[in-house]
């Protein structure tokens, strides 16, 4: 990574960790009642994880102009779907996990009952801070409805019931590959397209070339996500590894072997520069990201 990509991306995840604050209740707000939930809802988002999907709403919307106050609601919006998903991930009816960045789970710390509220209020919020923008697109209407789709049953949701009922069954490629278009393409896609809507209405040529490319990084971020769980230990990742062939789940790894899928990931890292040609050098910082996304080690 260049000094200057480096520079931006600390920049826009120092800014995000602000903006988190700011968009979540008060841990101080009245009734005294809510002051565990709401604590509980900033333990689980604030002062963890990479942000990816924040910096590729920013990446993207660096290509049109578009304007900061938007660009940093839809990036907050989408880090506390994915949060709450985590959340829910790791639940004993799910994952049953006690590890997520770094530290402990939200049902271990806070309790079972408390971690279901925590991922239903952060749905909430996330819906809350992108439609009481102040700075509204054109597309504000359609950027609701994108993060609405992706975050349902024919987006993360979906993937994610799948992902339940393929545990000890031997998928094909093509069935993996959708599983994951849902369960982790799907949000990142709106990160992509929701910072460049957030700047102006896109061409077809233009929503295709970033489509492309969201398929291309968001099929890269899972395949090497399955070759850190195979090969990486807990303290880099900071959450339990080896818990998908533990539990018997299907993988890129288990599929395709560990070589195969790194060929495969870097496969997609080449997929995913090309679907940015038609913006030039305007984009190196998604492609920086996709660099970042296929190279990382944690």
């Amino acid at each position: 990574m260049s000094a200057e990509f480096q520079a931006w991306m600390k920049g826009v995840q120092s800014e995000i960790e602000i903006a988190l604050k700011n968009f979540l209740p008060s841990a101080e707000q009245s009734p005294q009642q809510l002051h565990t939930l709401h604590e509980a809802m900033a333990y689980a988002v604030l002062d963890g994880g990479k942000r990816v999907r924040p910096l590729l709403v920013y990446a993207a919307g660096t290509l049109f102009d578009a304007p900061t106050e938007l660009l940093s609601r839809a990036a907050c919006a989408l880090e506390m779907i994915h949060a709450y998903s985590l959340v829910h991930d790791d639940m004993p009816c799910m994952d049953d996990d006690a590890l997520r960045r770094g530290k402990p789970t939200v049902h271990k710390k806070y309790g079972e009952a408390n971690a279901l509220l925590v991922g239903d209020a952060l749905q909430a919020q996330a819906f809350l801070t992108l439609a009481e923008a102040s700075t509204q697109s054109d597309n504000h209407r359609a950027m609701l409805a994108l993060l609405a789709h992706a975050s349902g049953s024919l987006g993360m949701c979906g993937g994610q019931a799948i992902d339940l009922a393929s545990v000890g069954v031997a998928l094909t490629r093509s069935q993996l590959e959708q599983m994951h278009q849902l369960k982790t393409g799907a949000l990142l896609r709106a990160s992509i397209l929701l910072g460049a809507m957030s700047g102006k209405t896109l061409s077809s040529e233009e929503n295709a070339a970033l489509d492309a490319y969201a398929q291309a990084v968001g099929l890269a971020f899972q395949v090497v996500d399955d070759v850190l769980d195979a090969t990486a230990d807990s303290a880099t990742l900071g959450k339990t590894a080896g818990k998908d062939a533990a539990d018997h789940k299907p993988t890129y790894v288990s599929l395709l072997g560990l070589e195969a899928s790194r060929a495969l990931a870097e496969q997609l890292r080449q997929n995913a520069h090309q679907a940015l040609d038609i913006f030039g050098v305007s984009a190196h910082y998604l492609r920086d990201l996709a660099d970042l996304i296929v190279q990382r080690k944690a």
